[in-house]
């Protein structure tokens, strides 16, 4: 009993130091797939609104959407961790990612007590996108554009929707689709997404779930885990070549964030159980945390 006590007291600075900020979620990984890490991720989240804490959730879905396009018959394509997408592949985008996925994560956030309240980025016009033009070096080392098809980027966020919600007790829940001027959908990359969203909400923290420990030199080797880098630290790894795959969209996710106004990044396991809650009220954490220089 003792030691449950002494945890509850490590916790408790972090608890009065946080109360009242918000901190952006990136849902993703392992923690969408396995059932047991859909409750106990669900479970952090909830914890976190009841000490006070803001949640706001932005998920993916790879896998899921991954799945769906193969029943389909659609093979998955990717360029650079983003995903090409025509128009049959972002109606399959858009029926996994806002019903199936986001009204599941709604469901287990309020199995355990939260308010939640599922969106799409086209909700209130939460983002306002446009096409993403991708550029990739050839083998003669020129730029070249790639066309991903329906794939946008953020303009601009618009939080008020947002603002209201966290005011009233609810958790959002922000599936990444948004609208450009026209009204077109786009399909955006779910980190990408959650780092503009807590940019614009100037958020304490974001928060990336993903199914590594964190930035390493090495993924195979977890004695390589950076456990804090600064933004020109992270910036210097992106320039090298040690981040790769689907982590550049991570961490330039985290460099955008820390440079609108969030104060901090973190990248952990969602295959730990409660890696939320060990990474934000424990003196160690978990993962990597970024900040800026």
């Amino acid at each position: 009993m003792v030691k449950k006590a002494e945890v509850l007291l490590e916790a408790l600075p972090y608890i009065q130091k946080f109360h009242g900020k918000t901190f952006v979620i990136k849902y993703g990984g392992h923690a969408m797939i396995d059932e047991k890490a859909k409750n106990w991720t669900a479970q952090d989240v909830v914890l976190l609104k009841y000490v006070g804490i803001h949640p706001v959730v932005v998920h993916g879905g790879g896998p899921e959407i991954n799945k769906a396009m193969e029943k389909m018959g659609k093979k998955p394509k990717f360029i650079h961790g983003l995903r090409v997408t025509d128009e049959e592949t972002l109606d399959i985008v858009e029926m996994v990612l806002a019903g199936k996925i986001n009204g599941d994560i709604v469901s287990k956030l309020s199995k355990f007590g939260g308010k939640a309240v599922g969106l799409s980025g086209k909700s209130g016009r939460i983002i306002i996108a446009k096409k993403k033009i991708k550029y990739i070096k050839n083998e003669k080392g020129e730029k070249i554009a790639v066309d991903l098809g329906k794939v946008g980027e953020t303009v601009e966020v618009n939080t008020e929707l947002l603002e209201i919600l966290i005011r009233n007790g609810y958790i959002p829940v922000i599936s990444p689709i948004g609208l450009d001027e026209k009204g077109e959908a786009y399909n955006l990359n779910a980190d990408t997404v959650a780092g503009d969203i807590a940019g614009a909400l100037k958020a304490e923290k974001l928060i990336l779930i993903t199914d590594v420990d964190g930035i390493m030199d090495d993924v195979n080797d977890p004695n390589t885990l950076h456990r804090i880098l600064t933004a020109s630290e992270l910036m210097e790894m992106i320039e090298d070549g040690r981040i790769k795959g689907g982590m550049i969209p991570k961490a330039e996710s985290a460099l955008y964030a820390l440079n609108h106004g969030v104060k901090s990044v973190h990248i952990i396991n969602g295959k730990i159980p409660h890696a939320l809650l060990l990474e934000i009220f424990t003196e160690e954490g978990i993962g990597t945390m970024i900040t800026k220089d």
